[in-house]
């Protein structure tokens, strides 16, 4: 008879299939689809909106063309159409003529809601939700987008090049808590129950002059930020790069954190934020808005979300 050793067993349990109890049901009840979106309620947002003092906005999205640079297999293509008025004609007595847009490209490209369907581990996603359960080819069936309700909250953001004293953080920047914690000193502000975190890390600054390095790595949040966000009580985190995790992580893993806030905490990714306007002004803390569109059965979406301060 085989000898069973602890290293066996370690083994065994690493290629178990992962099981739904093992972070569900969800805090907010087992049929629940919009995560942490449940702290996002009346009394909230009227919080958020004494923060507006000076009626300043700030779109945060990043402008998209084919040319901006897209995780792994992603593009983005427009195309313009004049609809029946090929050589030059127009309609009625009055000539009217339009312009008509047609896009081919992913949801996941440019500035973007990543929704609580979006990332699952070992294909089992939040609330215990099974791919085999709700996914079809023409979108998934629970988890989409179009259950977000508008998130309007308060906003942080975290200038982490001040910290680091970089206008570019270094790739290899793992976000400490004791970094994240300094960042809020520094700037006399906290996180709270119910907030939306941003970090800005200077890394759009790349985009058009080192595409290939904003791809291939980026500084973020690592397991233990991610932890410390989540006992705070978030909705949202992310930033100004494309995973808002520190990448490539550590022993091969994909996304770890992506999985961690989002499949098993029901906390939303928001990335490609640009946040370096709010930068500029030390606008720290302000009414985050954003009313995604609904795209039935997807679970991810191109936003603009706006900063009012």
């Amino acid at each position: 008879m085989k000898k069973t050793t602890i290293a066996t067993l370690t083994a065994l349990a690493m290629s178990a299939p992962v099981l739904a109890e093992e972070w569900g049901p969800s805090k907010y009840g087992a049929q629940d689809e919009i995560g942490a979106a449940n702290l996002i309620t009346p009394q909230s947002v009227l919080e958020a909106v004494k923060l507006v003092k000076t009626g300043k906005t700030y779109p945060l999205a990043v402008p998209i063309d084919k040319h901006l640079p897209a995780f792994r297999h992603r593009s983005f293509h427009l195309t313009n159409v004049q609809p029946g008025e090929a050589g030059g004609t127009s309609t009625g007595p009055n000539k009217f003529t339009f312009n008509d847009e047609l896009v081919v490209g992913w949801t996941g490209v440019g500035t973007q809601l990543n929704g609580i369907g979006h990332i699952g581990i070992d294909n089992l996603y939040y609330n215990g939700n099974r791919a085999p359960d709700f996914v079809t080819v023409e979108g998934v069936e629970k988890l989409g987008v179009e259950k977000v309700p508008p998130i309007v909250a308060r906003g942080v953001v975290l200038d982490m090049t001040a910290i680091y004293g970089k206008a570019i953080v270094p790739e290899d920047t793992e976000f400490s808590v004791a970094d994240l914690q300094k960042a809020l000193d520094r700037q006399h502000v906290e996180i709270r129950k119910g907030d939306v975190v941003l970090f800005n890390t200077g890394w759009l600054e790349l985009i058009g002059k080192d595409d290939e390095k904003f791809l291939k790595v980026e500084p973020g949040i690592g397991m233990e930020a991610a932890k410390w966000l989540v006992d705070k009580g978030i909705v949202a985190f992310g930033g100004d790069t494309w995973a808002s995790e520190i990448y490539p992580a550590a022993d091969g893993q994909e996304f770890p954190v992506n999985q961690f806030m989002l499949a098993k905490n029901g906390i939303y990714n928001l990335e490609l934020i640009d946040s370096r306007a709010l930068v500029k002004d030390q606008a720290w803390e302000f009414l985050f808005v954003l009313g995604q569109p609904l795209y039935k059965g997807s679970t991810q979406v191109n936003i603009n979300p706006v900063a009012i301060r």
